[in-house]
């Protein structure tokens, strides 16, 4: 079991007992997600951190739409608990990087694809550039705002 997965059950366990209700529900709904990851596919499997940290994501951005589209709607109390959702999940993300330092690991794909090239990289590369970029975000920076960031740099 991955750590990060072990540190969310002994967190279940510490929430259940401070009858933390929405800490309770949000990572019950964490955990299902993560089982229900580990099943997907031909055969079940155990996720690693990495890939736990992507349903992490995936789960945050979910809460994020459905505030942005309860508070289009008017249900206030809806989106207030949405976003209180996406806080508990934000809790066990790492910490997303600066706009600095995800100009610096754009900046250090462009060279090593320049590298490989042997010529600076144009807009046709980008695919050989995200997938450097993406690597060295390891999860800390969303996908839209690293293409937008590789976008202007090139």
């Amino acid at each position: 079991m991955s750590e990060l997965k072990a540190r969310l059950r002994t967190d279940l366990t510490a929430a259940m007992k401070a009858k933390d209700k929405l800490r309770l529900a949000t990572l019950r709904m964490i955990l299902a997600a993560i089982q229900t990851e580990e099943v997907s596919g031909k055969e079940a499997h155990d996720l690693t951190d990495d890939d736990v940290l992507k349903v992490l994501a995936k789960e945050a951005k979910k809460r994020g739409e459905s505030a942005v589209i309860y508070t289009q709607n008017g249900r206030g109390e809806l989106a207030a608990n949405e976003r209180a959702e996406a806080q508990i999940i934000d809790e066990y993300l790492p910490t997303p990087l600066t706009d600095e330092e995800l100009a610096n690991i754009v900046d250090t794909a462009i060279a090593q694809v320049a590298e490989d090239l042997g010529e600076r990289p144009a807009m046709k590369q980008m695919g050989q550039v995200m997938k450097i970029a993406s690597g060295l975000a390891a999860g800390k920076a969303d996908g839209s705002r690293l293409s937008k960031a590789v976008k202007d740099r090139l």
